[in-house]
Formats: C-alpha cells, structure tokens, sequence
C-alpha cells in the first residue's frame, strides 16, 4: 500500500498572489485528484497586479529537495515552471538526469503577464541546449515560442513550422499555445505535434476576461497530473484544454489585476480514475 497513491511534482517558482506558479500547480493537481509534490526553486513577491520581486533558491537546497522527495515519495510525472537564471536551470536538468521522476512537462517561463521577465536572457539558451532534450512536453506560448524558435509567429501555418523546430531540439511532443493571438474565430487553437509526427488542433470559446492569471501552469500542471495517473500524451492534453477553460468561464474575482482562476472547477464527465 505506500505510494499507492497518485503522485506527482512540480518544479517552479512561488506566487505569493496565489494564482500562479507551485500555487497554481499544487491545486490543479489536487483538483485532478493526484498528491502534488514541489520543488521550490524560487520565490516571488508578487499578486495580480504583477511581479514586486523574486529570488533564485541556491543550489544546494534545490539538489536537498530533490533527494528529500525522490527518497520517500513515488513521483510518476513532474513539469517544470519559472526556471529563474543559469544556474537553477543546470540544477533542475542536474536532477533530472539523476532521478526517475517519470514523464517530463516543461512549462518555459519567461515573461509574467504583467510583463515582468521571470527568466533571464542568458538562462533561454540554457533551457534550449540542455532542458528541452529532457522534456516529454513542451508547453510555450507565443512569445515564448518565438524566443525558442527564433521565428515571428503570426499565422497557424508558422505555428506548425516552429513546432516542428522545437522537436529538433530533443522535445518530444510540443503544444504550441495560440491564445487570443493567431486566427479571428472566436477561438484560442492550440498547435499539437506528437512524437510520432501526428498532429491536431485544441481550439476553446475565447472568453473577455482579465482573470487569466496562471492559464500557463495551470495546464501543464493539468496535463502533468493526467500523465501521472497515466493517460496518453493525446488525452492529458485534450483534458489540460478542457479545465483550464473551465477555470476561466466559472471565475473568481480576487484582486485588481490579472485575477486567477477557479482551480475548484470541474469539467463534464470528468475521469479522475
């Protein structure tokens, strides 16, 4: 019976505003009915207005907490979020490496909504030679993956070519997030490219709303639970889309900026099993 339990781990920075970041990912993965882990990497002084301030863990307490959660728990998925600098980045992959912690989701933090930039110029080149090889998915909205990819994004066309270019850097399977940016349908279409070169479109009702805050974390944590209970790359994706929609349509009010989501809300025929 120990570890019997669904178990997954999130390495990210904090969110002192409680909407973003472990914050957000510890509640979607309770919410996914699976025990969430972290491992801190940072801590921020922010809320819903923006990002006052943030400090990089030291090494050595990242590498402490990795070896305190690899020793006793079973972790069976983990996702990475705000990576901070150089050095966090090259201790996350340093652990990574060394400990199984089943499939990897990376979430490529770089730019808060508010505008404030949570991982530093030097650090991208960094996740792109040594994280991406690691990851199982890869998670970057536009303006991050017009960073990764060095390409303007502007069409649905270029989205699937920067796909394409982010998997011959090592990722796996890429989900590029469209957003309210590519097309005038009324919809935010996300790119999917699976490993085995299949690909397919997630497309959710655009909703006017400011209260997005964590949309980012909360899918890939979504989808980091689902793989942890072990459902396919295809499916965890579809059922990430899924919620985080759900969050966003079913809001909360909580502060005066970008709000969070309803991490509580539930999706139609949900299958926690």
């Amino acid at each position: 019976m120990v570890n019997e339990t669904v178990q997954a781990l999130t390495i990210a920075g904090t969110d002192s505003g409680g909407g973003a970041g472990v914050m957000a990912d510890i509640k979607t993965m309770q919410e996914r009915h699976v025990f969430s882990a972290a491992v801190v990497v940072a801590v921020t002084a922010q809320n819903t207005l923006g990002v006052d301030d943030f400090m990089a863990m030291p090494k050595k307490m990242i590498d402490e907490q990795f070896k305190s959660v690899a020793s006793d728990l079973k972790i069976r998925a983990c996702k990475t979020g705000m990576l901070a600098d150089v050095a966090t980045v090259e201790a996350v992959v340093e652990n990574l490496k060394k400990y199984d912690l089943g499939p990897v989701t990376v979430d490529p933090v770089m730019i808060a909504k508010g505008g404030a930039r949570l991982l530093s110029e030097d650090a991208i080149t960094t996740v792109k030679e040594q994280l991406l090889p690691l990851a199982d998915i890869l998670t970057p909205n536009l303006p991050e993956t017009e960073e990764l990819s060095g390409m303007k994004i502007e069409s649905k066309d270029a989205m699937q070519e920067a796909a394409k270019k982010l998997q011959s850097l090592g990722v796996k399977n890429v989900l590029l997030k469209g957003g309210h940016n590519i097309g005038d349908d009324g919809k935010s279409s996300d790119y999917v490219l699976l490993e085995n070169g299949d690909s397919f479109w997630v497309s959710a009702k655009r909703i006017d709303t400011n209260r997005t805050h964590g949309t980012g974390d909360t899918l890939s944590s979504c989808i980091t639970a689902e793989l942890a209970k072990g459902k396919d790359v295809a499916t965890a994706i579809r059922i990430g889309k899924q919620y985080v929609q759900a969050t966003i349509e079913n809001g909360i009010q909580v502060g005066h900026g970008h709000g969070p989501l309803n991490h509580w809300a539930t999706i139609e025929e949900d299958d926690n099993d």
